[in-house]
C-alpha cells in the first residue's frame, strides 16, 4: 500500500469513528461497522427504533470534496449490500434506509438521511 493510500485508509478509518460517535449522540445504536458483502460494502449499520440505517461514510479534505464524494454508483452498491444483510439486522416491521455521513476537518458532520429511492 503506498504512503498516500495509507494516509486515505487511517482518514477513512477516523471518519467512520466520528459518524459512529455522531449517530450514537443522537440516538443511534451501531450494529457493525465495515460490513462487507459480494454485493458491496457497508461503512455502518445503525438502529434507532423501529428504523435501521446502512451508512455510507465519506471523509474528505473540503466540503467542496464532499460534494461530489457521493454518487449513485457507490449508493447502489451500498442499496445491494443492504438488501443482502436487511434480513440479518432487521426485524419484521423495521423501516430501512440508506444513510450518508460527510465528514471534514473542523465541520459538523452532515448526516444525510434516506438518500437511496432505487
Amino acid at each position: 500500500m503506498t504512503a498516500a493510500r495509507a494516509a486515505a485508509e487511517a482518514r477513512g478509518r477516523r471518519g467512520e469513528t466520528i459518524a459512529a460517535w455522531w449517530l450514537r449522540l443522537t440516538g443511534w445504536s451501531i450494529l457493525a461497522r465495515r460490513v462487507r458483502t459480494r454485493g458491496g460494502e457497508v461503512d455502518l449499520v445503525a438502529r434507532r427504533g423501529r428504523t435501521v440505517a446502512f451508512v455510507e461514510v465519506k471523509t474528505r479534505r473540503t466540503d467542496a470534496e464532499l460534494d461530489v464524494a457521493i454518487d449513485a454508483h457507490r449508493l447502489r452498491r451500498v442499496a445491494m449490500a443492504a438488501e443482502m444483510l436487511g434480513p440479518r439486522f432487521a426485524r419484521p416491521g423495521d423501516a430501512i434506509r440508506i444513510d450518508v455521513m460527510l465528514i471534514a476537518p473542523r465541520k459538523w458532520p452532515r448526516h444525510l438521511k434516506n438518500v437511496w429511492h432505487g
